[in-house]
């Protein structure tokens, strides 16, 4: 009722404020119209009284209301069409603004295909239309064919990381390196194909499976089968009215939320690409979907591609070689899986109020080296967000 409510008072300003102006431009026309009738009625009246005082001919008479009504012709336009006029000149301005706000794209010089090893220098982000930095002097190393799970609190980063990393959000400072190369100077028609990105929120299109699997390139029905089969998405394919040709309509329709994270995960898996990041690949997936993503991120690692995967769930994180741990923006912990797992997850003592609940969590510094402090339960018990 309140959300209805909001509705009704903003529709009815928003009514309010067209008639206004539908009233004052009316009442614009009219007056325009009754001043040129009113000059029209001044010039006969006037060329009259000459022509009878015999100074000025009927002809000149006729000829002056003739041309006050042409000279008066272009104000009535003018105010007939203002609307227009101000429509394309605030149309003008917003497309203008929008051009300089995006810069024209360089051409670079073509790089030979990478193998995947990225390097982070002290990146620094901040998402467009804000002015605080998501990410903060993250500075690390990913060897070509491994792969990182990324965890940590709400609003760490994590997905600013991942845009980060494939050159999607412009770096406020710092470098992103892919095989020494500043991927923000590589040539992004070229740089795709080598490139896998699962979103965290699922982008399909309106075309048939095979389009959406194959990036809506040229369509290489092996490649897409081959993607399919490594998502585990194959045989739910199969079982749709026209299997690779069925249109799932505008965002996927009509799919279901698990069948579009699958279908989204074998877009990224499309064609081999040497760098995938996968943003949440599971939360939406049953049991049998989280074993074909396990499976899926195995036959990666074994075709040597690099894998960063950032998820809530402590168990994807069984098939990765590193951790990476992120709160407000910053690194705390990065390095091999099992190391940083369990001092994550290691319990420590620490005085609490009786009041706090049970699973509230610290994070305190030991020897330097910030670690999470767990007051009750481990953390593979909770799910940080």
């Amino acid at each position: 009722p309140r959300i209805r409510q909001r509705w009704i008072e903003r529709h009815q300003r928003v009514m309010g404020l067209q008639a206004l102006a539908s009233d004052r431009a009316g009442a614009l026309a009219a007056t325009s119209k009754m001043l040129r009738m009113l000059l029209q009625s001044l010039i006969l009246g006037l060329g009259a009284l000459l022509a009878i005082e015999h100074i000025v001919s009927p002809g000149i008479m006729i000829a002056s209301s003739i041309l006050m009504g042409r000279a008066l012709a272009p104000i009535d336009l003018l105010i007939g069409t203002w609307k227009g006029f101000a429509s394309a000149r605030s149309a003008y301005h917003r497309l203008n603004d929008l051009l300089h706000a995006v810069p024209d794209r360089p051409r670079y010089l073509s790089l030979p295909p990478p193998t995947g090893a990225v390097s982070l220098d002290g990146i620094v982000v901040v998402p467009p239309g804000s002015q605080t930095p998501a990410v903060r002097g993250i500075s690390l190393s990913i060897a070509a064919g491994e792969s990182v799970g990324v965890i940590g609190p709400s609003a760490a980063g994590k997905s600013t990381l991942a845009r980060a990393l494939l050159g999607v959000w412009p770096l406020y400072a710092g470098k992103v390196r892919l095989d020494g190369a500043d991927i923000q100077n590589c040539n992004r028609d070229e740089l795709g194909p080598y490139l896998g990105y699962l979103p965290q929120d699922i982008e399909l299109f309106d075309g048939t499976v095979a389009e959406n699997i194959a990036r809506f390139g040229t369509v290489d029905p092996d490649a897409v089968v081959a993607a399919a089969r490594k998502a585990g998405v194959h045989e739910m394919v199969l079982q749709l009215p026209k299997a690779y040709d069925t249109r799932i309509g505008e965002g996927g329709a009509a799919l279901s939320g698990g069948q579009r994270q699958r279908i989204g995960l074998a877009r990224a898996l499309y064609g081999n690409p040497v760098l995938v990041v996968l943003d949440e690949p599971n939360s939406n997936l049953d049991d049998q979907g989280e074993a074909a993503l396990a499976q899926a991120l195995l036959e990666m690692k074994r075709q040597g591609s690099t894998v960063v995967i950032i998820s809530h769930r402590i168990s994807i994180l069984q098939v990765v070689d590193k951790v990476l741990v992120l709160r407000e923006g910053q690194a705390q912990l990065f390095g091999p899986r099992d190391q940083v797992l369990a001092q994550f997850t290691r319990p420590t003592a620490v005085p609490t109020p009786q009041s706090a609940p049970a699973s509230q969590a610290q994070f305190t510094t030991t020897q330097g080296q910030p670690r999470p402090v767990i007051t009750a339960q481990p953390i593979s018990q909770t799910r940080p967000s």
